[in-house]
């Protein structure tokens, strides 16, 4: 079997990254591991315009020039495919469409809106969640079919740790550590750490999504225990390196209706850190039930404040917590895992 793999950014430097070892395979969603299972891929080499008309035009273009044979197309989003999957839904496209859908299917504000979308969601012949709560949340919309839809346990690359673990060991793990730049609650969190007065390094853009960060933590003023580190571009190597020195990872977040911190919270389990975090229960996971940490609800000062105490006043609980996801990582949440799980998907007869 041959899949024609789209993803919105350039994989060669990730793929070769990934075969150096300096860069995680999970991040690709499987690509670098459906060859091992007996699958091979077709690497998309997409355009970053800034008008998405043009992605999507570009990446039709490319898909329907491809001049290699293949079974199906498999999208880490359907981001840039909108001509493709309108295509398949008029039945003018002939390979099955499998795309991993980040949020819940919702309805669209207008009628029109709604009617255009359930023709676009009859393109796409299988949609991969996150999380059975993504998909109890989208079932709620008339243009999601259950027979379509499917979980994935999507999880770290657990080699590239390891040889991380090897390189630079775990046992002088201190402090707390937050990385991570979409929606982050730092007033929640900033206060919390300037209360209790443990040690924590921020890692994040000065401006994402629409919020300056430099301009926040400016107004927040932070005391002398929370360093505030402002970084740039892709820089997964070292911030892995970083990662592993904490003795805790912490992800404080705002509402969302989807797995906002998931990424974060991945690198800590194949790490074995644990950690405290925002209680989103679109996450396929309840870290407190699974034991590997603590969840605190949104925008709860006093509850991060308590959970910050009590990780620094229980340390051999806090390992116990990390040793616990990392086995939860080796059973479930890994690279290996999720690649055998779109297996599974890719090879159904549509």
């Amino acid at each position: 079997m041959k899949v024609y793999y789209y993803h919105t950014v350039d994989i060669r430097e990730m793929y070769d990254g990934w075969r150096n070892g300096s860069f995680p395979g999970h991040f690709l969603y499987g690509a670098t591991h459906l060859p091992k299972l007996g699958i091979d891929v077709i690497r998309h080499q997409p355009i970053r315009p800034r008008q998405r008309w043009k992605l999507s035009l570009h990446t039709a273009w490319k898909v329907l020039t491809c001049r290699e044979r293949y079974d199906a197309l498999y999208a880490t989003t359907f981001r840039g495919l909108e001509i493709i999957i309108f295509l398949r839904a008029l039945g003018l496209y002939r390979h099955p469409v499998v795309v991993w859908h980040h949020q819940p299917v919702v309805r669209a504000k207008s009628r029109v809106r709604e009617m255009v979308a359930r023709l676009f969601y009859r393109g796409m012949d299988r949609l991969i969640f996150f999380s059975d709560k993504i998909v109890e949340d989208s079932l709620l919309s008339a243009k999601a079919k259950r027979e379509k839809m499917h979980v994935v346990h999507w999880g770290a690359d657990l080699e590239y740790y390891d040889r991380l673990l090897k390189t630079e060991g775990s046992q002088s793990r201190e402090g707390f550590i937050s990385t991570g730049k979409e929606l982050r609650d730092m007033p929640t969190l900033v206060r919390a750490f300037n209360a209790v007065g443990a040690p924590i390094d921020i890692y994040i853009c000065r401006e994402y999504g629409g919020t300056n960060y430099e301009r926040l933590f400016a107004s927040l003023g932070t005391r002398e225990n929370v360093k505030v580190n402002y970084v740039e571009g892709v820089v997964h190597g070292e911030m892995s390196r970083l990662v592993n020195r904490s003795a805790c990872v912490v992800i404080c977040c705002k509402e969302s209706n989807y797995t906002v911190g998931l990424t974060t919270v991945v690198e800590a389990l194949a790490l074995g850190i644990p950690m405290i975090c925002s209680h989103n229960p679109q996450m396929p996971m309840d870290i407190e039930r699974e034991g590997c940490g603590i969840t605190v609800e949104y925008g709860d000062v006093e509850g991060w404040k308590r959970a910050i105490e009590y990780v620094c006043s229980h340390p051999d609980e806090a390992r116990e917590m990390g040793e616990r996801g990392r086995r939860l990582a080796e059973r479930l949440y890994n690279i290996e895992q999720c690649t055998r799980e779109v297996k599974r998907i890719l090879s159904y007869e549509f």
